[in-house]
C-alpha cells in the first residue's frame, strides 16, 4: 500500500468517529438509553408444578425451624448446667471457656437456622412473579388502599402460610423460643451483691506484699518520690478467685516527707509518711497508679482521674466521683508493713448500695 492511499485509509477511520458535520446549534437525536428494556419470560420453578417438590421444601424449611428450637433449649440448658469458669479443650480452638463457647454455638445456631428457614421458604415456597408497576403519588387513594389490601391478601395467599401449615407452625414454635435466650439472661441482675463489694481480702493484721516480688514489704523499701503497688497476704495468684480478689484489694503505696502530707487523716493512717491508697479508680475502677512524685498527684490513664495523694487523695480532675479510700497500716513486731483492717468504704466504681 502506497503512503497516499495509507494516509486517506487512516482519514477515513478518523472520520467514522467524529461526528456528523452539522449546522451550528442542531441537536443529533438519539435513542433513549434509560428506555425499559421490560421482563423476561418468568420461569416456573419445580416447586409451582411439582406438589412433591413443594412439600420437601416445606420439610426442609420445617426442619430448620425445628433445629432452631432444639438449639434455643441447649441455650438454655447450657446456661444453666455449665460452670462459668469450666475450661474445655475444642478442636481446632484450643482450650475455651466451655459455657461461652456452648452459649455462642447454640444461639448463632438457632438464628441462623431461622434465617435459612425464611430465606429457603421464600425461594421455593412464596410467589416469585415479577411485578413492575408505575409510581403514584404519595398520598393514597381509596382505590390505591383497596388495592394494596387485595395486594396484601394475595401476598398471603401466594406465600402459603395458611396452607403449609406445618411451617407455619414450625416457624411460632421458632419464634416463641428464642426470645427465651434474651428473658434468661435477666437472671444475671440477680441476686444483689449484698455487702460483698464492701468488703475485701485486707484485715487485721495482714502483711503487704510486693505485687512484684511477692515478698513482704518493710518501710524501708518503700522510698520518698517511689509508687510501690502491693495486695494483701494471703491471696493466691493461682486461685480461680484471685481476680475477684484483686479487683478490689489491690492497693499502691506512696512515700513523703510528714510536712508534705496536708490531710491530718492521712498521716494519722499512714507509718512514717508511708501512705496506702486502693490503686482502684473509683470512677469505672481502672488502675489509678500513674504517679507523678513532685506533685504526688495519681492519675488514671482512662479518663484522666487525678487524686492527690497527698491531701486524702481527693479528686482534682476528671469523672471520678469521689477520693480514692485509704487504707491504714503499720509495722509488726518484725518489722513488715501491716494493715489495721479493711478499707471504711468500698473501693472502686460507685454502685446504688454504696449510700
Amino acid at each position: 500500500m502506497s503512503q497516499t492511499e495509507q494516509h486517506a485509509a487512516e482519514d477515513t477511520s478518523r472520520a467514522e468517529h467524529l461526528p456528523a458535520e452539522r449546522e451550528h446549534g442542531t441537536v443529533v437525536h438519539h435513542d433513549d438509553p434509560f428506555a425499559d428494556p421490560g421482563l423476561p419470560p418468568h420461569e416456573h420453578r419445580r416447586q409451582d408444578v411439582d406438589e412433591e417438590a413443594a412439600r420437601r421444601s416445606e420439610r426442609t424449611v420445617a426442619f430448620l425451624f425445628t433445629l432452631s428450637m432444639l438449639a434455643t433449649v441447649g441455650f438454655i440448658v447450657s446456661y444453666v448446667a455449665i460452670p462459668i469458669d469450666e475450661i474445655v479443650y475444642i478442636w481446632p480452638f484450643g482450650h475455651v471457656a466451655g459455657l461461652h463457647f456452648a452459649l455462642g454455638l447454640t444461639l448463632g445456631l438457632a438464628l441462623l437456622c431461622i434465617g435459612a428457614g425464611a430465606v429457603h421458604w421464600a425461594r421455593t415456597l412464596m410467589s416469585d412473579v415479577e411485578v413492575s408497576e408505575d409510581r403514584h403519588a404519595i398520598e393514597a387513594s381509596e382505590e390505591t388502599r383497596a388495592y394494596v389490601l387485595r395486594e396484601f391478601a394475595e401476598g398471603a395467599r401466594e406465600s402459603q402460610f395458611g396452607r403449609r401449615t406445618l411451617v407455619r407452625r414450625t416457624l411460632y414454635g421458632a419464634l416463641a423460643l428464642v426470645p427465651l435466650s434474651g428473658v434468661l439472661l435477666l437472671r444475671d441482675l440477680g441476686p444483689l451483691p449484698g455487702n460483698k463489694l464492701q468488703h475485701t481480702a485486707w484485715r487485721a493484721g495482714a502483711r503487704i506484699i510486693n505485687e512484684s516480688t511477692m515478698q513482704p514489704l518493710r518501710p524501708e523499701d518503700i522510698t520518698v518520690g517511689s509508687l510501690t503497688q502491693a495486695m494483701p497476704e494471703g491471696i493466691d495468684p493461682h486461685d480461680h478467685d484471685f481476680p475477684e480478689q484483686i479487683a478490689k484489694a489491690a492497693v499502691m503505696l506512696v512515700r513523703l516527707e510528714p510536712e508534705d502530707i496536708k490531710d491530718a487523716r492521712s498521716a494519722d493512717w499512714g507509718h512514717e509518711g508511708i501512705l496506702c491508697y486502693s490503686k482502684i479508680c473509683t470512677h469505672i475502677g481502672c488502675p489509678a497508679t500513674l504517679y507523678e512524685a513532685q506533685t504526688h498527684h495519681a492519675l488514671c490513664p482512662c479518663h484522666q482521674s487525678t487524686f492527690d495523694l497527698a491531701d486524702g487523695a481527693r479528686v482534682l480532675f476528671g469523672p471520678a466521683g469521689h477520693p480514692l479510700p485509704q487504707l491504714r497500716i503499720a509495722r509488726d513486731d518484725e518489722g513488715f508493713l501491716v494493715a489495721l483492717g479493711d478499707f471504711e468504704e468500698p473501693p472502686g466504681p460507685s454502685f446504688w448500695e454504696r449510700g
